[in-house]
């Protein structure tokens, strides 16, 4: 039996806990916030008045001051060495190792510290509140409240804290802060520290000295998953610097729609891209032990379906039928849950009707049950008060909580009240959870907490505070966004350019740090205070531009914001004198529900801009930077050469530049199928009956660019593409044989160049309508003019696996074929079909 103390019922006494000024639609996420002023006399906010804030980015874009001074980087450019391993072994060695921890006797010190806990103190462990609850809101940065944080910690026994209250601290406020928590979490009668998560999503966002890396999208566009563990591992290194042992990454939604506002914070449209690419970021993330100073517990996000919204549009209904959700969503959970994901964020959407945070058909039996996952599961921003006033399942946050946790969440991010703390406690003493559910949540959440080493050393990571920002981080930041770059068209070589030309730079994205880096830049929108923190002497494409032709031979023009024309006659007149243009198109910041879009199309001021830029027979390079691939109707006709640089981070502006001069050799590939329209799109593994036309032909959907798709200053030409078997038996599948696939590829070009060989598998015929083609392996490789490399891949059951009618994995004997850029071999299962999982 466990003992008890009288519980608060009021929050009379917890009147600083004010409700929030609504800047944004209640239906957005995660992130940082800033409490208003209430009348010290009325009656504590309600759950419907709670949400979160945040500076949206202006929608005419951001730019940086003119003449500035900034540099680039010389030397080695390219600090991560070139891995050739086939993705499947990458994915093979982060499972075959899970991450661990090297604190001993877990369960006995968990079962011991639990048996000591009153109810009221299990509660509070599965309660995560935002910093605003516990810092003073008139300065910048806000310091602790001390009052808050006792009443919070002593009277209600917080088991988390997250994020930032405005905007992104110094290494020595974030410092400040985590301590002050952690030290008022020594004083209680337990002294259990609290559990600090952020959301660092691409490098140490909200830290102000951390290098930033490309958003997601932008590193799976690399094909490089040495470079993703390296990113990975930097950026959990810069957040243990800042004191916080939790981050709230890796996104593992499938990108499967170019309208959804959250596409530039995933790892592409394909499940075998972002397993790999997903499962290195986790894996530089954790390491190999949760204890060790660099490491961090990472969050797999957001389980599941969250990307499949049928609108396009953030936290909308996903209709996801079982057979799609098993072979689009779930691969990527499988292998991260084996690799020893620490803990999972849940899609705040419904799916199939259901909100996922009250299913528990989800989050039971498939998360724990069918995965076998042990770690912690936490609720995302608001998202069981939004069972009540968005999703309408429960009539009241009472019902709510109860229906969230039987479905299976372990902590609630409630998080600007102590609500769940009240309704929660009550339901246990009421007798409609039993007690024993509640010690399955703290269970898990003290066992993390045990894992990283903070009952030992709470607040670790003081002796990494000089390794962030280091100038090997901005080395491997550029390498990053310098590998992303993706060249998608190159008509007569106008590419590279060179340093006599006279070069006109016109478009809202060419001098904007703001378009580099997207949202979740020092601020949750990246707008406000964003703008300030941007480092000295990082370049803008403009800028480095500037530095690679020379300041007299380049000349820049506005020509138009995101979505008004800005002095576009100036740069109509420019363009006549220039012997090429640099026109830079894209979006803004945004983040989350503030990117929903009305349409897919490239905002009309800037698709005239390029028209008129073209128009006067000057040769266009089109630059893309972008969270998502905008359509541009007819408008990228004359564009002579397209690049696309996704959201590369603040060494993006060189990274491009060296790009355009020939200074680095493009090697990105597209992660996503970039559509030719806004409507009627197919991605790149559709079904055939996809491509029907209105004249009956095939190419009703083709798109711009295709998945996968990437252009070099050199040339490679692919050979020898060849099979083990030409035919096997599913028995042989059965018992662990492999299809052995070689091919050889060779550099064909005056100079070094890297490519993302990529081997695609179709099934002829199949009792579910397979997809035209399907990646299964992919490697990059690096290799010097005339040099060949001879690439290796082994196929195995769950390959030539599909999801069946039963929703099951199936194996069935048939005709498939294999393909590697413009090579095709085939082989030919015979025997009886396979049912049911490999494993």
């Amino acid at each position: 039996m466990t003992m008890r103390v009288p519980r608060l019922h009021t929050l009379l006494d917890l009147r600083f806990l004010l409700p929030l000024v609504v800047l944004l639609a209640a239906m957005t996420g995660c992130t940082q916030t800033q409490p208003a002023t209430k009348d010290e006399a009325s009656p504590p906010a309600s759950s419907n008045e709670m949400s979160q804030t945040g500076a949206r980015a202006s929608e005419e874009g951001t730019t940086m001051p003119l003449n500035r001074s900034v540099s680039l980087l010389e030397g080695d450019l390219s600090p991560v060495a070139a891995d050739a391993s086939s993705s499947q072994a990458v994915i093979d060695r982060i499972v075959a190792a899970p991450t661990g921890t090297r604190v001993g006797n877990l369960d006995i010190r968990v079962d011991s510290l639990l048996g000591q806990m009153t109810l009221e103190e299990k509660v509070g462990q599965m309660m995560q509140l935002e910093l605003g609850m516990v810092a003073k809101k008139d300065t910048f940065p806000q310091p602790i409240d001390p009052t808050k944080l006792r009443r919070v910690i002593h009277e209600y026994h917080v088991g988390s804290i997250l994020n930032v209250v405005n905007a992104a601290f110094t290494l020595d406020h974030w410092r400040t802060v985590v301590s002050a928590v952690q030290r008022e979490a020594q004083q209680t009668r337990l002294r259990i520290p609290v559990l600090y998560g952020i959301d660092a999503v691409h490098g140490a966002n909200y830290t102000q000295e951390a290098v930033l890396f490309p958003q997601n999208q932008g590193l799976a566009a690399t094909w490089n998953a040495a470079l993703a563990e390296e990113v990975g591992a930097i950026t959990a290194r810069d957040v243990r610097a800042s004191g916080i042992p939790w981050n709230f990454a890796p996104v593992l939604d499938v990108g499967r729609d170019p309208r959804w506002p959250r596409l530039y914070e995933t790892l592409g449209e394909d499940a075998h891209l972002t397993t790999t690419m997903g499962l290195a970021l986790l894996r530089g993330m954790q390491g190999d032990d949760l204890s060790a100073p660099p490491h961090v517990a990472a969050t797999m996000k957001h389980f599941i379906g969250y990307s499949g919204s049928e609108s396009g549009r953030d936290r909308t209904p996903a209709r996801i039928s079982e057979i799609e959700l098993r072979e689009q969503y779930l691969p990527p959970f499988e292998p991260a849950v084996e690799a020893g994901a620490a803990s999972v964020m849940i899609n705040s959407g419904a799916v199939n009707g259901v909100p996922v945070h009250a299913s528990r058909a989800l989050l039971t039996d498939m998360l724990r049950g069918e995965l076998g996952f042990e770690g912690l599961v936490v609720t995302d921003w608001l998202d069981i008060k939004k069972l009540v006033t968005l999703h309408k399942v429960a009539a009241n946050e009472r019902e709510a909580t109860k229906m969230a946790v039987e479905a299976g969440i372990d902590m609630s991010m409630v998080p600007s009240d102590v609500s769940f703390f009240e309704h929660l406690t009550s339901l246990v003493e009421d007798g409609e959870i039993p007690e024993s559910r509640i010690d399955a949540s703290v269970r898990r959440i003290l066992r993390l907490k045990f894992a990283l080493g903070l009952f030992d050393n709470p607040t670790p990571g003081r002796s990494l505070v000089d390794s962030v920002g280091s100038e090997r981080d901005r080395r491997v930041a550029l390498q990053a966004a310098r590998e992303s770059v993706t060249l998608l068209r190159n008509t007569d070589d106008l590419l590279p350019l060179s340093d006599d030309q006279r070069v006109l730079v016109t478009g809202p994205t060419a001098h904007s740090m703001q378009a580099l880096n997207n949202g979740w830049t020092y601020t949750w929108q990246g707008g406000g205070k964003a703008q300030d923190f941007f480092h000295d002497g990082r370049p803008t494409l403009l800028e480095a531009v500037r530095k690679h032709g020379g300041p007299n031979r380049v000349t820049y023009v506005p020509g138009a914001t995101l979505t008004q024309p800005d002095r576009m006659p100036e740069a109509i007149t420019a363009a006549e004198n220039a012997d090429v243009a640099i026109v830079a198109l894209g979006e803004g910041a945004y983040a989350e529900t503030a990117g929903n879009l009305r349409s897919l199309m490239l905002p009309e001021a800037q698709r005239t801009l390029l028209r008129k830029v073209a128009a006067t027979g000057t040769p266009v390079v089109l630059v893309l930077v972008q969270g998502r691939p905008r359509t541009m109707g007819d408008a990228h006709v004359a564009a002579g050469a397209i690049v696309t640089a996704y959201n590369p981070g603040t060494e993006g502006g060189q990274a491009l530049a060296d790009v355009l001069y020939g200074d680095a050799n493009p090697s990105g590939h597209l992660p996503y199928t970039y559509p030719n329209r806004p409507t009627g799109y197919a991605l790149y593994d559709h079904k055939a009956s996809e491509m029907l036309a209105a004249d009956f032909g095939t190419g009703g959907a083709d798109p711009l660019f295709p998945f996968g798709h990437g252009g070099s200053y050199t040339t490679f030409e692919y050979s020898n593409l060849t099979v083990s078997d030409s035919v096997m038996t599913t028995a042989a599948l059965r018992t662990g044989e492999r299809i052995d696939v070689q091919v050889t590829v060779t550099n064909t070009g005056n100079r070094a160049g890297k490519d993302v060989v990529q081997l695609y598998l179709s099934d002829e015929v199949a009792t579910v309508t397979p997809s035209v083609r399907k990646l299964k392996r992919f490697a990059k490789v690096d290799l010097a003019p005339g040099e060949t490399q001879t690439l290796r891949f082994a196929l195995a059951r769950d390959d030539v696996s599909f999801v069946g009618r039963s929703a099951t994995p199936v194996v069935e004997p048939g005709r498939f074929r294999l393909q590697v850029d413009t090579l095709d071999a085939g082989f030919v299962l015979t025997g009886r079909p396979l049912t049911g999982p490999s494993k």
